[in-house]
């Protein structure tokens, strides 16, 4: 029997609760869960690969204990070379909203016009982390405010260090 090998791509800058929340129902799909890291060329990251990569995998420790099929990579080029290079059959994409659902579309597309072999799983995140962004996590705790709610005390501790 084939194993389902699925990536869970993003920049994760820095991991939220939410993207942990999709990582836990990830496994319950897929035999073996590739979380890819990566630099977007949209976005300009706060925290570095090796900062991120340290951070999920502190993070997930518990998941990889238990379940001993989970494995965190760099991406670098395109995702569905990636994708092959790594026998992924599918790429797995968290939604909060409507609003991430048009990019994801058209994402979604382009990867199955670069290569029909692997699918990409919709996962909706949960009401209680619908409203997490890395994005937002970073300017509550850049303005001194508490995330705690949304981040590890790990991730908190490297933030504090990078003075984000």
């Amino acid at each position: 029997m084939t194993k389902k090998i699925g990536i869970y791509p993003g920049t994760f800058d820095p991991l939220t609760f939410g993207h942990l929340d999709i990582i836990k129902r990830s496994l319950l799909i897929v035999d073996k869960l590739i979380i890819g890291v990566a630099n977007n060329l949209n976005k300009v990251s706060m925290l570095s690969i090796v900062d991120r990569k340290n951070i999920i995998k502190y993070d997930v420790n518990k998941y990889i204990k238990k379940n001993n099929h989970i494995v965190i990579k760099e991406i670098k080029g395109l995702l569905t070379n990636f994708a092959t290079q790594n026998k992924a059959t599918c790429i797995i994409r968290g939604l909060r909203a409507v609003s991430d659902f048009e990019y994801e579309f058209q994402m979604t597309g382009m990867n199955y016009k670069l290569n029909p072999n692997i699918e990409t799983i919709f996962l909706m995140s949960s009401d209680n982390n619908s409203f997490i962004s890395s994005n937002f996590v970073k300017e509550v705790h850049k303005l001194g405010g508490d995330v705690s709610n949304f981040v590890s005390k790990n991730t908190i501790s490297i933030l504090d260090k990078k003075n984000i």
